[in-house]
């Protein structure tokens, strides 16, 4: 019992850390609310057209998954700010491609409503 007791205790710091890392990414990084709102649009969307359960989970899923990768963004971005201030051609190829994993993650959500919706116009 003193194991599930030491787990669940764990479990609740985690949550914390978890939703303080959300909760300062959505007040200092602009683009973070705005892709929640892109996802709470697109969840809801997928809700007008017919899709499977499978078809709506991947649409949801790779939504989530822009969060995330935008959550790694950020800390990749603190962590080099943290240690370099001037601007370092390693620190700028760091924060280039961590922003490039977003845009490319945003892309792929993109396609999949793209490759979802569109065969149900024909």
């Amino acid at each position: 019992m003193s194991y599930v007791k030491k787990e669940l205790n764990r479990f609740a710091v985690r949550l914390k850390l978890s939703w303080e890392g959300i909760r300062v990414t959505w007040a200092e990084e602009p683009s973070f609310p705005q892709w929640v709102i892109a996802n709470i649009l697109s969840a809801t969307m997928t809700f007008a057209f017919t899709m499977t359960p499978s078809e709506r989970a991947l649409i949801i899923g790779f939504g989530l998954l822009v969060l995330v990768v935008e959550l790694l963004n950020t800390a990749v971005e603190a962590a080099i700010d943290l240690a370099i201030e001037e601007i370092h051609p390693l620190a700028k190829k760091a924060k280039d491609t961590a922003c490039a994993a977003v845009a490319l993650t945003a892309i792929s959500t993109g396609v999949i409503w793209l490759l979802v919706v569109v065969p149900k116009f024909f």
